[in-house]
């Protein structure tokens, strides 16, 4: 699984995630790699089931649900036998099934490049927290020592010296759950890359830049943007106002990732062989990973930088809960695990440097906690300082 490069499409809305995702994958599996496109919605293109080294999977989250139904429910209901449990064929899927059906498809796929049509920014922004978010709730609900002592009760029902009940049902889960997240490197850079699909459009800048702000909170960053461009050599009024807002669009855009220019076709590909004129020959640009935030010796503590482009002051919050650092940006919430050092230390303050630019960034920094360090060492450290 460590050598599977993911590559996520997504976009504003209706810019042709869909068909950039399809000509990208069309393009790895003629290059030669084993390649499997994973969408939300049925691709209208023929003739992609016919590529030699293309597989294309279409993820139902009903499907999805129902199939997963099927294999728990018989657990479900011996342990709950007063409860009437409806058919899969009629349960209804909870908010973010889809995410979690394109997680699944992401764990057991056996290629190596993925290509995920993954729809509009708030999916992705979703899809990409999603693994770090279940093991937090994970860690909430069945804590380190629960899970122990919840291993020996399961030595103990298999054995037959405890009868099997409902919380047996939810262990006989987590290590499957806990398996899958340990295949998923959604928040590598080094391993999955995301492009953003838009028009050449104003409203379009502030809706990506609001993206890369939760895609940098995630550890995650747009390696290009793809804008479809209307051809310059019309005539008119209204050719002239869209030229101009393409041209000053265009400078925007840059900022935030590489630009790839995708001029726009007067009509929709029908085929694979269509499928060439979309993407530009070469590969998509791909970003240097950044390197994970590590904390910086300060005079008497420690600095933690986190990357948070076009981060606003106004929508930056910063708390911190145990051994955790939680911070929301851009409407979105994540909890950092501090390590070993920084737990034994305070917050002091956090600010955001450089707001609203490519290289906001929150600043956190820490001194010692005299009642978790260490008696001998906090002398040291205050003729440090």
């Amino acid at each position: 699984m460590s050598g599977l490069r993911t590559l996520l499409f997504t976009g504003p809305g209706g810019a042709g995630t869909t068909t950039m995702a399809a000509a990208a994958a069309v393009r790895s599996a003629r290059g030669g790699a084993r390649t499997l496109l994973l969408s939300r919605q049925e691709p209208r293109i023929a003739g992609l089931d016919a590529v030699a080294g293309l597989a294309v999977r279409t993820v139902d989250p009903q499907r999805a649900l129902e199939t997963l139904w099927r294999d728990r429910a018989d657990d479900v209901a011996a342990v709950l036998p007063q409860v009437t449990l409806p058919p899969a064929s009629s349960v209804v899927p909870l908010p973010g099934t889809g995410e979690l059906a394109l997680v699944a498809e992401l764990g057991r796929a056996d290629a190596d490049v993925v290509v995920v049509d993954a729809g509009p920014l708030e999916r992705v922004i979703a899809l990409l927290g999603l693994p770090e978010t279940l093991r937090w709730w994970l860690e909430q609900g069945l804590p380190p020592r629960l899970r122990a002592l919840g291993a020996v009760r399961t030595a103990a029902v298999r054995a037959g010296a405890v009868r099997r009940g409902p919380v047996d049902t939810v262990l006989a889960v987590v290590p499957a759950v806990e398996e899958l997240l340990g295949r998923m490197t959604l928040g590598d850079p080094a391993f999955t890359t995301v492009s953003v699909v838009t028009t050449a459009q104003r409203d379009a800048v502030a809706a990506v830049r609001a993206a890369a702000t939760a895609f940098g909170l995630y550890g995650q960053h747009a390696a290009s943007v793809l804008v479809r461009l209307l051809p310059t050599d019309g005539a008119g009024d209204w050719w002239a106002r869209r030229s101009a807002e393409q041209n000053a669009v265009l400078p925007q855009l840059a900022e935030i990732a590489e630009v790839v220019r995708i001029a726009e076709l007067a009509a929709a590909p029908a085929g694979v062989e269509d499928l060439a004129e979309v993407l530009p020959g070469g590969e998509l640009p791909a970003r240097e990973r950044p390197a994970a935030p590590a904390p910086e010796r300060l005079d008497g503590g420690w600095r933690l930088v986190l990357p948070l482009p076009f981060a606003e002051r106004r929508a930056v919050d910063l708390t911190r809960w145990s051994d955790d650092l939680v911070v929301t940006a851009a409407g979105v919430r994540r909890s950092l695990r501090l390590d070993a050092l920084l737990r034994r230390c305070q917050v002091t303050g956090g600010r955001l440097v450089d707001a609203g630019t490519a290289a906001a960034r929150l600043e956190v920094t820490f001194v010692p906690d005299r009642e978790l360090w260490p008696a001998d060492l906090l002398p040291a450290e205050e003729g440090a300082s």
